[in-house]
């Protein structure tokens, strides 16, 4: 019989309250389910938190990033420069916008792009940057804007795991021509299924949710004659409803504290995981300027490790500790992506050192520091197995 485990720490976990449960069922008791006020106001206090802007809601980080490069005009013989480390939908968005993705490899203690390799990969097809804060780390945007404005190429801002995360004083999706955030649950607020779309500019907020919504140049609220309005441009259906606004709105009331929970469990499993042990790198913020979201905490193991990275994994798991990983391939790895553009292994180290070699542990505001004193426990008890 196998024993059960002291403790049972799952890697994410919504924070759902009776007030976020009312919100909902407000909405629900109503009778406006989409087209209503909810997502107006959520927009209003989504830019009032980060700072400013103009805030699009949307039904998924994913259409956010398609979003921008819709709005831009990406698409057949155009160049994007993207991370070859992050999640797909990064690089998925340029990709059935019909334009070519241009993948550059990341430091190795962030995770984000190096802006060097940005520049050498910049042709006449170069239209656009899109670059990513990996998990919740801001990445060097002085460089990279300066490079965008050099060359005169849209920047996109992927933040689907930074809210809260800033750089120089100045919230990451505001620094870019638009910003793109996920309210998946296991972000640091949730929507269940949900993202925003944020710009500095307002026609390119007021354009963009035209496109979101049919093309159509009025809502339900501003049309004089119930059902009367003009179609300016083909667009989509990439709306949030009612329901997720009124969740969103709630939760966005606690996520200071959500944040500050994730920074005292970032740093207090940091602290204990470098206690005792060698070889191995956190991934985290290497500047004063930045502030991160801590979304997560990912250990890169020591090279000797890489083949048993899994197996780790599967050990901490069986010792209740929720793991994932951040993420299982570069892009350019994934059969898709390698099919269509002859990858091959070593085009880039760091992203594949991270992605097969490390290990995301929990921060999240479900758990508290003597949750992370047990994680750094047993993850040193693991790795001590497999040395």
């Amino acid at each position: 019989m196998t024993a059960q485990p002291e403790r049972t720490i799952p890697f994410g976990r919504p924070d759902i309250t009776d007030e976020d449960r009312a919100a909902v069922l407000e909405v629900l008791n109503g009778h406006i389910l989409t087209h209503g006020p909810n997502c107006k106001s959520f927009e209003t206090e989504f830019s009032e938190y980060v700072g400013g802007g103009y805030a699009v809601t949307v039904n998924s980080c994913m259409t956010a990033l398609h979003l921008a490069s819709w709005y831009f005009g990406l698409g057949e013989g155009d160049e994007v420069i993207v991370p070859a480390q992050s999640h797909v939908a990064t690089v998925s968005a340029v990709e059935i916008a019909g334009a070519t993705p241009v993948f550059v490899d990341c430091y190795l203690e962030t995770g984000n792009m190096i802006p060097e390799q940005i520049a050498q990969k910049i042709t006449p097809r170069t239209k656009a940057i899109s670059v990513v804060h990996f998990n919740g780390i801001p990445a060097e945007m002085d460089a990279i804007v300066q490079i965008a404005k050099q060359h005169n190429l849209i920047l996109i801002e992927d933040c689907a795991l930074s809210l809260g995360a800033t750089y120089k004083g100045t919230h990451v999706g505001l620094i870019g021509d638009v910003g793109c955030f996920s309210f998946y649950p296991a972000k640091h607020i949730t929507t269940g299924e949900g993202g925003m779309y944020l710009s500095k500019n307002e026609t390119t907020a007021t354009q963009s949710a035209h496109l979101r919504a049919h093309g159509v140049d009025r809502q339900h609220n501003e049309r004089k004659i119930p059902g009367k309005y003009e179609v300016t441009v083909a667009g989509s259906n990439y709306r949030m409803s009612e329901m997720q606004a009124a969740l969103g709105r709630s939760q966005l009331k606690r996520v200071d504290r959500f944040i500050a929970i994730r920074e005292a469990n970032f740093t207090r499993l940091k602290a204990g995981l470098f206690k005792g042990t060698t070889g191995l790198v956190i991934l985290d913020a290497q500047s004063p300027d930045t502030k991160s979201s801590y979304y997560c905490l990912s250990v890169v193991l020591p090279d000797e490790l890489r083949d048993q990275r899994d197996n780790i994994a599967l050990a901490l798991n069986a010792a209740g500790v929720g793991t994932s990983i951040y993420y299982p391939k570069p892009i350019p790895q994934f059969e898709y992506y390698q099919n269509k553009y002859g990858d091959t292994a070593g085009q880039y180290p760091n992203a594949e050192r991270i992605s097969y070699q490390s290990i995301a542990l929990p921060v999240g505001q479900h758990l508290n520091t003597e949750d992370m004193d047990y994680i750094a426990d047993q993850f040193k008890r693991v790795l001590k197995e497999f040395v």
